[in-house]
């Protein structure tokens, strides 16, 4: 399957049906009166989170949304039909943005959540309607309300616990591979993962959501490489893992260069909670392991993790404080309301 994360969508609601005009014509019933029925209304466009989607790949092949219209009314007093609604089901996550790209008309982010994109057109009235004490005849009805057309983008933004971030080649989709249940393509060259990859992982008995972001390199938030179509996929994320790839010889140089493309981004990206681990250390010898740990240290300010996808070393002490910070995330507390376990 195929990773689409941005499409645009065009979607009309159905116009209403118009009203009819009509009079009872029946043997033996003299003044039989107007019997016009109004017009049904038209089908509205709606927009659905569902589980079990994780790209917008179905929007490639249709674009064009259209609600059926309402039947028009009919005599014997007789309502039209009202017309279909249509449903457009998106994963969770969706962003539904106006044509401008920038205006939110919806976030949809749980499940069954539904939002009405375009409200279908009212039915007209039938001549019935217009029938008082002073027109006992009328001989007009309305015409139905038209549907409303528009232009819309859905924007996806996964929806995960812990985002994976670093440069290309540092080592995110061998992590993710060792942790979880995804199998990401792995390879000994850069820009091997180029869509976002969800994984469930696993620590002491509990499960977390982790995203492995496409590699970030310099100028990314300024649209170089991959990173700037991906950044946003980590908005979500409770704590993100930068992974330093342990064999570069600019370990401090690679740390600034991801921080300042988040900073650039978004600054709400470079204030969400961080955990930093130096990456295959199983490639290293004491000595420049301890060297480069020390560097990287001095780079961040805080704590380093040293861990190795490869060989499994450090995983379950980076997942247990990663999972740490996502509870934490969770619990909120105020002081009116404090929390009890």
């Amino acid at each position: 399957m195929k990773f689409l994360d941005l499409t645009k969508v065009y979607i009309r609601s159905g116009g209403g049906g118009a009203g009819c005009v009509s009079f009872r014509r029946e043997k033996f019933i003299e003044f039989g009166g107007p019997d016009g029925g109004d017009g049904g209304n038209g089908g509205s466009v709606w927009a659905e989170a569902v589980e079990g989607l994780n790209t917008l790949i179905d929007f490639r092949y249709q674009q064009h949304f259209f609600a059926k219209s309402g039947q028009g009314g009919m005599g014997a007093q007789r309502t039209g039909k009202t017309g279909e609604d249509i449903t457009l089901k998106v994963p969770l996550g969706t962003e539904i943005l106006d044509e401008d790209e920038e205006t939110v008309i919806a976030d949809m982010t749980t499940v069954g959540q539904r939002v009405l994109l375009a409200r279908g057109g009212n039915g007209g009235w039938g001549n019935l309607q217009f029938k008082s004490s002073t027109n006992r005849s009328p001989t007009r009805a309305n015409s139905g309300q038209e549907g409303v057309e528009r232009t819309i983008w859905l924007r996806l933004k996964l929806i995960a616990d812990a985002g994976l971030l670093g440069l290309p080649n540092a080592g995110k989709s061998t992590f993710l591979a060792a942790t979880s249940n995804a199998r990401p393509k792995i390879a000994d060259y850069p820009f091997t993962t180029l869509v976002p990859n969800l994984g469930v992982v696993g620590i002491d008995g509990h499960e977390f959501v982790m995203a492995d972001i496409p590699g970030l390199i310099e100028g990314a938030s300024e649209g170089r490489g991959l990173g700037d179509q991906f950044l946003a996929h980590v908005e979500r994320c409770s704590v993100l893992l930068h992974l330093v790839d342990g064999t570069s010889s600019t370990i401090a140089k690679d740390y600034r260069t991801i921080i300042h493309e988040l900073e650039a981004y978004a600054e709400e990206l470079a204030d969400k909670p961080r955990i930093t681990a130096l990456n295959k250390i199983d490639a290293l010898d004491a000595k420049t392991l301890s060297t480069r740990k020390r560097a990287l240290e001095k780079a961040t300010g805080g704590p380093v993790f040293l861990i190795s996808g490869v060989s499994g070393a450090g995983l379950q002490d980076v997942l247990r404080a990663i999972y740490a910070q996502i509870l934490q995330g969770r619990v909120v507390v105020t002081e009116d309301e404090p929390w009890h376990p």
